[in-house]
């Protein structure tokens, strides 16, 4: 019997990276976090200087890349080009940088038909910004992971923070609304919420109450 796959979409800071990775672990299920795939690219992109704003020569580079996820002791690991780069994709650099490359139409169709493979296999959680909306508009079920802004800022700075990156909260609270702005408007795979989207505002959750919720959820 195929297993359930689940979609969860959401802004930056919101906590459904974490809520997913969790929700999965519980259920046994495969994560993905479609993030890391762009990030990884962008990672690429900024190695042999490749211009940001030159969308066919992006859309090579991307099919040309291997990008791979893996399972390892709990925790994804991610694959460029057989290397694991798991922490060298999450830079302030990186960060920064990423919006060019999911912006792509020739880089989100590449991405959008791998990821879709991932889950028709069903048994994985799948998290982003257009997964039940675009990525799978037919999962089983769908989570749209929201929060305050000034929420989402505290959280996001407090990662940056413990991770040792030098940051500050005003110019999260800068990179956080032009990131917002970007995968709000986008015009390939923009941020919203699906709309058959179960919407779960994280503001005043714990971690561990929205994954019992969305499990309940899942369950029922």
């Amino acid at each position: 019997m195929r297993r359930p796959v689940i979609a969860i979409d959401g802004p930056a800071g919101s906590g459904k990276s974490t809520v997913a990775k969790l929700v999965a672990q519980r259920l046994g299920f495969l994560y993905i976090d479609t993030g890391a795939m762009y990030r990884a690219l962008t990672l690429k992109a900024l190695r042999i200087k490749a211009d940001l704003s030159d969308e066919a020569k992006l859309g090579s580079l991307a099919r040309a890349t291997e990008i791979e996820l893996k399972q390892s002791g709990g925790s994804l690991k991610i694959y460029l080009d057989g290397k694991d780069v798991t922490d060298q994709i999450r830079t302030p650099e990186v960060t920064n940088n990423v919006k060019y490359i999911a912006r792509t139409k020739a880089v989100r169709e590449c991405m959008v038909a791998i990821q879709r493979k991932l889950g028709e296999q069903g048994g994985a959680v799948m998290e982003g910004r257009d997964i039940g909306t675009v990525v799978l508009p037919n999962a089983d079920k769908k989570f749209y992971i929201d929060a305050s802004f000034d929420i989402r800022a505290v959280r996001r700075y407090e990662e940056l923070k413990d991770g040792g990156a030098a940051v500050t909260e005003e110019g999260i609270k800068k990179d956080l609304k032009v990131r917002d702005e970007s995968d709000f408007s986008r015009a390939i795979g923009p941020l919203k919420k699906a709309d058959d989207a179960i919407l779960i505002d994280t503001t005043d959750l714990t971690i561990e109450g929205v994954v019992d919720k969305v499990l309940s959820l899942i369950k029922a």
